[in-house]
């Protein structure tokens, strides 16, 4: 194997996992209705990822859940790699605010560029769409990576599930 054969297919190591990094291009694309179930069984993946508890995830199901009427309403894509989808995110509008929702990458493709490439997309969909800033509510996991993508903390979102207190990240990044 030459040497940008082997830089190329480094392991990344993540939580436990040993993954190979793609030497196939990403491509990024509009999700399709059709997609929905393989997109919240991503979704339900990657939140598994972080340990969280199976009675959470149960707890979450709904939040996880992206449907066919959801991938119509909103800009929502997809991430690839060869024939296989292997992220997605969202841009939701609400009056003349953007949130990025549903951002979710398959466990093995963490750490890959996957969710890099899909933040970047998004950033550049909501600039052509005169938007000055987009909005999110992070998982506390996730928080460095929108940091490292330039998004900053405006704020918290508290809650609590089974009597233990959450707070969620609330961060913008501006266009």
């Amino acid at each position: 194997m030459a040497a940008a054969e082997r830089v190329s297919r480094s392991p990344c190591v993540s939580k436990g996992y040993v993954r190979l990094r793609s030497i196939m291009s990403i491509q990024i694309r509009r999700a399709r209705p059709g997609e929905a179930d393989t997109l919240t069984k991503i979704a339900h993946a990657a939140k598994r990822h972080w340990g969280y508890p199976e009675n959470w995830i149960e707890h979450w199901k709904d939040d996880l859940t992206i449907t066919p009427e959801f991938i119509i309403r909103n800009e929502t894509f997809v991430a690839t790699i060869g024939e296989e989808i292997v992220g997605c995110c969202a841009i939701v509008f609400n009056d003349s605010r953007a949130e990025l929702e549903h951002m979710w990458i398959s466990p093995e493709s963490m750490g890959a560029g996957v969710g890099r490439a899909l933040f970047r997309h998004a950033k550049d969909r909501a600039a052509k769409l005169k938007v000055s800033a987009l909005e999110l509510s992070a998982d506390p996991n996730a928080e460095g990576f929108y940091q490292r993508m330039g998004a900053t903390r405006i704020g918290e979102v508290r809650s609590e599930i089974e009597g233990q207190p959450r707070v969620l990240p609330r961060m913008m990044i501006e266009l």
